[in-house]
């Protein structure tokens, strides 16, 4: 396909732009390894929501969609819809406890709830085998999905596509850390969406279509447009709705839908400013992700259909296509070639855009496993600042290089989502258990990551080969998941828990509550504990039932307009936003709500009277009484930290008095006794080491 020059101009300007806030992001990205990983903790839950959107909206996705549909119908969706059910309990349950963790990485999450050599080994492995080998799968699925539509559209060869999509990526991504990677999903995503939402309407207009009505009327797609599989169908009833609603949303870890959280969401999680953001960052996702952004996709898939109603006509219209490339997922590139010149290259940006926002998550999360987990934890505990945003930067270009190199040998975006589906299969109920039950320890983890690999290697590749027929894709899922749960549980009962003290930090830390800390509970002193806090966990259950229910109410609202069974939509509008409204009126009527609007409230002041010392205390901080051997502790340590001199001290003191007198303004309590043990501290240090 010949681009016009206005098309490539588009295209120029968009990496322009793109280059512009990579170099603007720079400026304070390489500070530090939190500043390039974590953007400094201090990103808003909108912008938040919106990255995690575009990370998961990839050059691939719309690929793997139309595949889907042009192979299973509409219904088909399930396999990835029914991940809703993890992305609502992270929202309701696991973002708050991210945030409570403080950690850069979810793999430095093993030190704090897992002891001994054991946790070190797993938090290494993984760091290495997520961050390094897994990471570069998927994106290698992503890189595929270029090379595809760079091929069709462009008519590059596959190296020349990688070469030309990962560069400027890999610039952006090395020069402003996570601070460039969210302004950039963000305005990537703003580009995508509305290309194509704009790309589906065109597609409706066209000659062989005319109508919305035409398309749905259609022989080669009337049948393709249930929402729920046919039961009839058992096989495929069962397939594709019973079992990922049913099993896949809870045993499966999948990148994007990682059960208890994970991964590039857990990133953004522990990004944002306080859990408050982090809880409607991850709302926001989900209900873009899962309501708004599939129906566009579904529409040019179903369009695909008519025009090319097979694969001998995608090859017969783009016959240089190599044949081992030659899958359903071709039909959307090759739809995008029937968009108006000029139109081309904005579409091509908007690809474009995708497959960056994409990766550049996939680098700087897969980096930070590398540096903070593995480089800066085994190899040089002493390595500088600088020098740990160096090995990130070098390790962005090395993991960049081999995902293209990978892409080079997959055929297609299912292919690679069935294999990741199956290697995490069996893992997912340990990664949402281990807040809440203290007999999981390191090896439990171990135990589930090494069977769930060995059996996806066996089921996928060496089954057949040594001549068993062929077990077919559901009874290895399920085969998967009862072994890997079966083989972590039992090594989770066989084996001792983790170190006593261990445990006891984690719950003063975090306090998950349940019964399933029990025995842990009743041997810390109940002063380390904060009094009367509110048990979220069965809220958030309730709060997660009913969001699931208004986003699937969202999803088939639009659905039903869009099939133009307007009684059917109204009905389902009116039930959607009741369903919004009582889980607005749930969630306000928490006693935990005004405790955490006062603390946002009080923040705020605080940074306005220059006192973010005191606002970052309060933002992190536990509202419990000091203990007087704490309060000893404290300020010994700050005399031997600062070694401060009698003004700064006094200085010091005045500052905490005056955040106190904030903290009673507002009525805030806890945060009053909180900065009140800071004045003693500041006291017994001026009584101690200044007079």
């Amino acid at each position: 396909m010949k681009l016009e020059f206005v098309d490539w101009a588009i295209i120029f300007v968009f990496f322009v732009i793109t280059l512009l806030i990579g170099l603007w992001s720079s400026k304070t990205a390489g500070k530090n390894p939190d500043e390039f990983f974590l953007s400094g903790r201090n990103m808003p839950w909108w912008l938040l929501g919106i990255s995690m959107v575009a990370t998961t909206f990839s050059a691939d996705t719309p690929n793997l969609v139309t595949d889907i549909v042009r192979t299973n119908g509409v219904a088909g969706n399930w396999v990835w819809w029914a991940f809703l059910l993890t992305g609502m309990l992270t929202v309701f349950v696991y973002a708050r406890l991210w945030r409570k963790s403080g950690v850069l990485t979810d793999l430095e999450f093993y030190e704090i709830r897992y002891s001994g050599k054991e946790a070190a080994f797993l938090r290494g492995f993984r760091a290495i085998y997520l961050g390094f080998f897994f990471n570069i799968m998927i994106m290698a699925t992503v890189c595929l999905a270029a090379i595809k539509i760079g091929g069709i559209i462009l008519g590059l060869s596959p190296l020349n596509t990688l070469l030309i999509a990962s560069s400027i990526t890999v610039i952006y991504s090395m020069l402003g850390g996570f601070k460039g990677v969210v302004y950039t999903d963000f305005f990537q995503f703003i580009l995508a969406m509305s290309v194509t939402i704009w790309s589906a309407f065109y597609f409706i207009g066209l000659p062989e279509i005319q109508s919305l009505g035409n398309l749905f009327s259609h022989p080669n797609v009337i049948n393709k447009l249930d929402l729920i599989p046919d039961i009839n169908d058992r096989e495929v009833f069962i397939t594709i709705f019973v079992l990922p609603l049913a099993v896949q949303w809870w045993s499966v870890w999948y990148p994007g839908a990682e059960p208890g959280g994970g991964g590039y969401i857990a990133q953004r999680m522990l990004s944002a400013k306080d859990e408050n953001n982090a809880i409607w960052a991850t709302l926001l996702f989900n209900f873009a992700h899962y309501a708004i952004r599939p129906w566009p996709w579904i529409i040019i898939a179903l369009a695909s259909l008519i025009i090319y109603p097979d694969l001998n006509s995608i090859s017969e219209a783009f016959p240089e296509i190599n044949q081992k490339f030659l899958k359903n997922d071709l039909a959307y590139p090759a739809m995008m070639t029937l968009l108006p010149k000029g139109v081309i290259g904005l579409m091509v940006a908007s690809l474009v855009a995708a497959f960056m926002s994409t990766i550049s998550s996939h680098l700087n999360w897969g980096s930070s496993y590398i540096v903070h987990d593995f480089y800066s934890r085994f190899i040089n505990s002493n390595s500088t600042d600088s020098k740990k945003v160096f090995i990130g930067r070098l390790s962005t270009l090395v993991l960049m290089f081999l995902s293209a190199c990978f892409a080079l040998v997959l055929n297609n975006a299912l292919q690679a989502f069935q294999i990741l589906l199956q290697i995490g299969a069996g893992t997912g109920l340990l990664f949402i258990l281990r807040w809440f039950w203290y007999r999981i320890n390191a090896y439990s983890e171990i135990t589930a990551m090494f069977v769930s690999f060995i059996l996806a290697i066996y089921l996928q590749i060496i089954h057949t080969r040594i001549g068993f027929e062929e077990i077919p894709q559901d009874i290895q899922f399920l085969t998967s998941v009862f072994i890997t749960t079966l083989a972590w549980v039992s090594v989770s009962l066989l084996t001792s828990p983790s170190n006593l003290n261990t445990l006891k930090n984690f719950y003063i830390k975090i306090q998950p509550g349940g019964s399933g800390w029990n025995k842990v509970k009743a041997q810390i002193d109940d002063n380390k504990l904060e009094k009367d806090v509110f048990w979220t966990i069965p809220r958030g259950i309730t709060c997660m039932m009913i969001g699931v229910f208004a986003i699937y109410g969202s999803l088939f609202c639009l659905g039903f307009f869009i099939y133009g069974k307007s009684t059917q939509a109204i009905i389902l509008l009116f039930l959607t936003i009741s369903a919004f409204f009582v889980l607005w009126k749930y969630l306000n009527s928490s006693p935990s709500t005004r405790i955490i609007y006062l603390k946002e409230r009080v923040i705020d002041e605080l940074k306005k009277n220059d006192l973010d010392v005191q606002a970052k205390l309060i933002n992190e901080g536990s509202y419990s009484t000091f203990s007087e051997d704490r309060k000893r502790t404290e300020c010994d340590l700050l005399k031997k930290i600062y070694d401060l001199k009698h003004v700064g001290a006094e200085f010091s003191l005045l500052r905490f008095k005056r955040a106190k007198q904030i903290c009673e303004k507002y009525a805030f309590n806890e945060g009053a006794q909180f900065m009140q043990n800071y004045v003693e501290i500041y006291t017994i240090y001026l009584k101690q080491y200044c007079n």
